[in-house]
Order: C-alpha cells, then structure tokens, then sequence
C-alpha cells in the first residue's frame, strides 16, 4: 500500500502556486485582451465583439485601476504572500505586478506610475468600447 505523506507546508506552497497562477492568467487575461480587440477588429473576429467578454475585461481593469487609486494591494498578492509566509518560504516585497516586472525586466518605479500605467490603459480599454463597439445583449432578428 501506497501511503503519501504530505505536509501541511507543501500543500500552503501549492496553494500559494495556484494563487500566483491564476493572479498570472487574471493580468493577461487584462493586457492581452486589448491589443487583441483591436487586432480582432481589423482582421473581422466576431468574437472580439462579444459583450459579455467585453463587460468582464472592462471590469477586471476598472478593479486595478480601483485598487491603484485607492493605494490597495490586489487581495491575490496578499493571499498567496500568506500562504507563503504559512509554508515558511520567502516572500517578496511590494505588488504583484511591481515584484514580477522587477523579476524579469529590473524596472522600478513609484507607486503611482504604476497607477497612472493601469489608468492609461484602463481608458483604452474604455476608448475601445467606442473604436470596437460590443454587439448589443438584444436577440438578432434575422
């Protein structure tokens, strides 16, 4: 019989890595997104349209944008750095978004440039509604 032991440590580090993984997806999710709008748009993907994936990109930025104004850190930072310090591994310092560009670009900056970055982009991300105009919720009547 196979018996695997597994400590309580390991499971917080797996939690902790499931956190980070889908805080990873949640901001390409958000960057990602606009440049494929306005890819989509020109190239004539119907699904670039979609309102209600419009409606839930929108929203996700408005909460960064909401979160940076407000001088919030992203309740998925906090989480998964509590897990980490509950599994006795090292944590880093500052925002998700600030820890993982000076990871893999050495950028540092203000908070509030990080700020003005997600207002700027949030209001692309509005302006597209008006470039890319979502199809209406009203049934086609064909």
């Amino acid at each position: 019989m196979l018996v695997l032991s597994v400590s309580k440590e390991s499971i917080y580090l797996f939690a902790a890595d499931g956190i980070l993984l889908v805080h990873f997806l949640f901001v390409a999710f958000v960057v990602l997104s606009l440049p494929l709008i306005f890819t989509g748009a020109a190239l004539g993907w119907s699904w670039v349209r979609n309102r209600w994936f419009r409606i839930v990109h929108l929203f996700a930025i408005s909460v960064v944008v909401l979160e940076s104004w407000l001088g919030v850190m992203c309740p998925l930072t906090d989480w998964e750095k509590a897990l980490r310090l509950e599994a006795g591994d090292a944590v880093y310092a500052g925002s998700f978004i600030a820890h993982w560009l000076d990871s893999l670009l050495f950028y540092r900056a203000a908070p509030w440039v990080f700020g003005l970055i997600y207002t700027l982009f949030g209001a692309a991300v509005l302006a597209s509604w008006y470039w890319v105009r979502p199809r209406s919720f009203a049934p086609n009547r064909d």
